[in-house]
């Protein structure tokens, strides 16, 4: 599908390798506007990882990247964040906004320098954004500032490729989903079984035996709770596991990732369709004015 965002952008170059179908500049039909709030460290990877999904159906789809304007990126350029991102406007209409995951899980929430910046940003969602799909770090904190539901550190990373269940499978953000489904973790936070299950305006779409919680929706599709990574590109985990190795931290091999579980052989991707199916019908269902499924702003 064509996509509007700067021809120039990297991540552009990668996915017209991998022979997505992605065009800069202005899209034929009057498109989707989706804001991609990126609080990751490696912002490069993220917009690869988030566009492969994005660009992957018929509907046009104009992007914008946002960083934060009360924090300075230590890991990414500060010459790729001028030309490509831009600060959150909260006088541009978004149909779609995504707010990633970002390593900062083991700090309270209200201690992150870019906190109060976040939570208006997550307040304007609420009022004129017609979904919002929260990621990892992302999901907990949108969990805690709307919900008041706070996560819970665990001393061991959940990291691997999970199976997970559906809980309702006629929704239509699950529709072509199977029975059973797999999606990368990489967090050491969890949230309460119970504590969820006692919010009245919560519905528990996806969880795993392994990593728990999956994903949650709220106020008929305006929002979207997702605690792991379905956007991970093959080698994601991987890079991970060999950077926390560096680090000492002596981490967990990720489970059901590695052929035999040994980093030594080849990576086994058990989450592609998924992860295509869940932003496409993201897109289709609840971000597209048309759909029938289309939440009211």
């Amino acid at each position: 599908m064509p996509l509007a965002i700067s021809p120039a952008l990297p991540a552009l170059h990668t996915l017209r390798e991998e022979e997505n179908i992605i065009t800069g500049g202005q899209s034929p039909a009057t498109p989707l506007r989706v804001g991609i709030v990126n609080l990751m460290p490696l912002k490069e990877m993220t917009e690869c990882d988030l566009l492969r999904h994005l660009s992957s159906t018929p509907l046009p789809v104009e992007i914008d990247l946002i960083d934060m304007a009360t924090h300075r990126s230590l890991n990414t350029s500060a010459s790729h964040i001028a030309r490509f991102y831009t600060h959150f406007n909260p006088n541009r209409h978004y149909d779609g906004l995504i707010i990633t995951g970002a390593p900062v899980e083991k700090i309270p929430f209200e201690q992150v320098d870019y906190w109060p910046e976040l939570c208006a940003i997550m307040d304007q969602a609420k009022a004129s954004v017609r979904s919002t799909l929260y990621i990892c770090w992302g999901a907990f904190a949108g969990l805690y500032h709307h919900h008041g539901i706070d996560k819970h550190i665990i001393s061991r990373k959940i990291s691997g490729v999970f199976p997970h269940t559906l809980h309702q499978p006629l929704h239509p953000m699950l529709r072509g989903f199977d029975d059973i489904f797999y999606v990368p973790h990489s967090r050491y936070t969890t949230l309460s079984p119970d504590e969820v299950a006692a919010h009245p305006d919560l519905t528990l779409l996806t969880s795993s035996p392994q990593a728990g919680i999956h994903m949650l929706t709220s106020r008929g599709g305006r929002e979207f709770f997702i605690t792991g990574h379905s956007e991970y590109a093959p080698r994601t985990l991987d890079f991970e596991f060999h950077r926390d190795l560096a680090k000492g931290i002596e981490p967990d091999i990720p489970a059901n990732y590695y052929r035999n579980d040994n980093p030594e052989e080849d990576i086994i991707v058990r989450w592609r369709s998924t992860a295509s199916l869940l932003f496409s019908n993201w897109l289709h269902y609840f971000v597209n004015p048309g759909s029938p499924y289309a939440p009211q702003i």
